[in-house]
């Protein structure tokens, strides 16, 4: 790279957000979306199991689709149909380097009919979004905050357990990096490499710069920190719908972009519910979720 380069892909990067303020949407971390019903969250009855009378046969265990998910599962949290299982052996180009500055990446070059759900910042701790990951077995990256996520990161290491997902950087304050020079960037990105794999036992190899706003410096910064990938997006999810970098369809590799948020931010829809709907689009589609970190 030469000079200043300002990732801010296509339609939903907003033009003037202040440095370190967290709002839902395309920005990378602001939003709102059309509305298009609601009641789109899991079902409220409770599976009940009939109990075994003496002597009588225990219930036969439930059938488990090629995810190892059961039907039932599905219907639990809104879903009409099972979602697809990712190839065994991922269609894939490595592209994280061993050594040299970190690529920026938006999109994954493969051709398996995958997307990859990311989800930002850490502010929404709903103990019900962590029953969805693991039911669901949803292979999710999470880029953490630690200014919004520090207060509970135990709940980020149920969501990781529960669908073999994966901890990235956030920065420590969701800064507007490209406003700060190298130093104070370097401390953003490194400070929160720090705390994360103390917590969590791994170094992030993928950092998200907040906004998707960065420089050569944060390139550089981030390459000092140990990472390996500017992961930036090419959908987002607003409560209801996706905006699209480009067209109106999801292309194979497409990284898609979400928020820990709830329902003050989220208009009255919970987390689960707005994964409902995204989860809806992404099958629509004609594509399934993959894990991320397997196509890299």
């Amino acid at each position: 790279m030469s000079g200043v380069r300002v990732r801010r892909p296509g339609l939903w990067v907003a033009g003037a957000v202040a440095a370190g303020v967290l709002a839902v949407g395309a920005s990378g971390c602001s939003g709102g979306g059309s509305g298009e019903g609601v009641g789109e969250g899991p079902s409220k009855a409770a599976n009940r199991e009939a109990p075994t009378a003496p002597g009588n046969p225990a219930p036969a265990a439930p059938r488990l689709d090629p995810r190892g998910v059961p039907a039932e599962a599905y219907t639990r949290w809104g879903l009409a149909k099972p979602l697809a299982p990712a190839p065994a052996s991922p269609d894939r180009t490595p592209v994280l380097k061993p050594s040299g500055p970190p690529v920026v990446l938006d999109r994954v070059k493969t051709n398996d009919k995958v997307v990859f759900l990311t989800y930002d910042d850490g502010a929404e701790k709903d103990p019900e979004f962590v029953k969805m990951v693991g039911d669901l077995k949803l292979p999710i990256s999470m880029f953490l905050t630690h200014s919004v996520a520090g207060s509970d990161y135990g709940h980020f290491k149920k969501l990781r357990d529960a669908g073999n997902g994966t901890i990235q950087n956030h920065t420590t304050g969701h800064a507007n990096l490209r406003t700060l020079p190298y130093e104070a960037q370097r401390k953003q990105i490194c400070d929160q490499q720090d705390r994360l794999a103390a917590h969590f036992g791994t170094r992030p190899t993928l950092f998200r710069p907040p906004y998707g706003n960065y420089n050569d410096a944060t390139v550089r910064a981030a390459g000092t920190c140990g990472v390996k990938a500017l992961v930036l997006w090419r959908e987002s999810m607003q409560i209801h719908n996706m905006q699209y970098a480009e067209g109106k369809r999801l292309k194979p590799g497409d990284i898609v972009l979400a928020h820990f948020r709830g329902p003050a931010e989220l208009k009255g829809s919970t987390i689960t519910e707005m994964t409902t709907r995204m989860l809806r689009r992404i099958q629509d589609q004609g594509f399934t979720v993959a894990r991320l970190e397997d196509y890299l």
